[in-house]
């Protein structure tokens, strides 16, 4: 199964982690927490159960609705610890043994683990372990996890994991369980989110609190950057195993990949959307405009703000098509080329004869942008522009997003004044990097220490990008792919 075809033109995570302990029905929990954090990976989906005896794993491509609908499969999941993953679908010829959970039989008993996020010293440490005698099924760099535990020294499997933890590089979150233990560990620089949440005696960890809500469990708090939580029969303890960086939380969540009902750092992703579309009015005025009109679905919050601080109209100028997805699995050309219209369609009753501003959240490749603005023109607009709720993307992401090679992004090559020509708008204005900074609730960014990973705007990485710098990527690496599909040179 590949990607939906017409969503290559946007940002993507590449996946959603869930975990329960002491809950006896905690696969069933697992389970709808995944249909929650659906947005964060399509491809496939599993989970990994223990019931103080046996584990129990079930592992299927599609998504969680397709797999773990069924009582009779839920029922063969016992126990009160689970552990669950959304892979996004990405490019390439999937493979049944990347799904994760991963699972493995150790010296000390069985270890599941699932990780949100991208290493970016995997394949390094993958051909140290090859050379010591490793054999690797996967082509994941979750895999490197699995044996920098089953080789470390340490006695305890909770030392082992931090044995493990504290000899790679990258953004992560990670779920393991093990001899009856949750453990939750976020990267020393908070790059990709977790948070901790309570279901009665039950404790939750997750992508994101939008899966707890699904479940009726309460959010307690953010997993810190660089703490690990274990949770066991004893109660929650918190280690913090790294030494304290600055913290760099993904901007991106808060622009496009948390769903809005989210709360992230204290924050409403919502209101931040709004917060952001807001600040792009002040700063990008459209004062002859007559309606503001999203790019649905990711730029409606923005488009909101947007409309708000300008005093215009806010209409569903465009009508998405929820349904496109899992439809044209291999359309033909002439399916492929007629594109947006499968996907969008202009409301013509409220575009036609008027001056539209179109509120999205990027502009990648700006294929659907160039074919958007278009679709708007030939609905009667009299003029289009263009206001995008971030910055230009100039560079691409080595920590756990799906992001064109460099010279695929359009930003990356073109000035602004050349896309706007290429997508064929009236005008075209990003929201400033300091502008986003102060959307979200700082006055602006800090260069010395920024606040935040904001790297596929500015090219300034927190983590060093090992694998690249030595250009073990690419061929070489035959396929070894991150965590959720795909480690590429960039």
């Amino acid at each position: 199964m590949t990607g939906t075809p017409f969503d290559d033109d946007k940002l993507h995570e590449e996946c959603g982690v869930f975990g329960v302990y002491g809950h006896e029905d905690a696969a069933a929990l697992t389970a709808l927490g995944l249909h929650a954090l659906q947005h964060r990976g399509q491809e496939a989906c599993g989970i990994v159960t223990y019931d103080g005896k046996n584990y129990y794993s079930k592992r299927a491509f599609g998504l969680v609705d397709d797999t773990f609908s069924s009582a009779e499969v839920i029922s063969t999941l016992k126990g009160h610890v689970a552990i669950g993953h959304n892979r996004y679908s990405t490019t390439g010829e999937p493979m049944f043994r990347n799904i994760q959970p991963l699972y493995a039989d150790m010296s000390h008993g069985g270890f599941a683990v699932a990780h949100n996020g991208n290493l970016t010293n995997a394949f390094m440490i993958r051909q140290n372990l090859v050379k010591r005698g490793s054999l690797f099924q996967s082509t994941s760099d979750t895999e490197v996890i699995v044996h920098l535990v089953a080789v470390s020294r340490e006695e305890r499997v909770s030392e082992k994991l931090i044995d493990a933890v504290k000899q790679i590089k990258g953004a992560y979150a990670i779920l393991a369980q093990s001899e009856g233990r949750l453990m939750g560990i976020r990267d020393p620089y908070g790059i990709r989110p977790l948070v901790l949440g309570r279901l009665g005696d039950a404790y939750v960890l997750a992508s994101e609190s939008c899966a707890l809500d699904i479940i009726g469990a309460t959010l307690e708090r953010e997993i810190k950057p660089g703490e690990m939580v274990i949770i066991d029969q004893n109660g929650l303890r918190s280690l913090f195993p790294f030494e304290e960086r600055q913290k760099r939380f993904c901007i991106f969540e808060y622009i496009y990949f948390a769903r809005p009902d989210s709360f992230m750092e204290g924050r409403s992703v919502y209101e931040m959307r709004k917060h952001i579309g807001a600040q792009l009015a002040r700063e990008a005025p459209c004062p002859n405009a007559d309606i503001v009109v999203p790019v649905p679905d990711s730029g409606v919050p923005s488009a909101i703000g947007f409309a708000e601080e300008s005093k215009l109209p806010f209409e569903l100028g465009i009508i998405r098509n929820h349904y496109i997805g899992r439809t044209f699995i291999e359309p033909s050309d002439q399916i492929r080329h007629l594109g947006v219209k499968l996907k969008h369609n202009a409301n013509r009753a409220y575009i036609n004869g008027k001056s539209v501003v179109l509120v999205d959240d990027s502009i990648v490749r700006g294929t659907t942008s160039r074919k958007i603005v278009e679709m708007v023109r030939s609905a009667g607009a009299k003029e289009v522009h263009m206001r995008i709720s971030s910055p230009p993307t100039t560079h691409s992401c080595f920590y756990g997003i799906d992001t064109p090679d460099k010279e695929e992004l359009l930003a990356h090559k073109k000035s602004i004044e050349e896309i706007k020509d290429y997508i064929g708008a009236d005008s075209l204005s990003y929201i400033s990097i300091d502008g986003l900074y102060r959307a979200v609730g700082e006055a602006q960014r800090n260069g010395d220490a920024p606040q935040f990973c904001d790297a596929c705007f500015t090219g300034d990485y927190p983590v060093d990008l090992v694998d690249h710098a030595n250009n073990m990527t690419g061929v070489s690496m035959t396929g070894l792919s991150n965590g959720d599909g795909k480690l590429r040179a960039k």
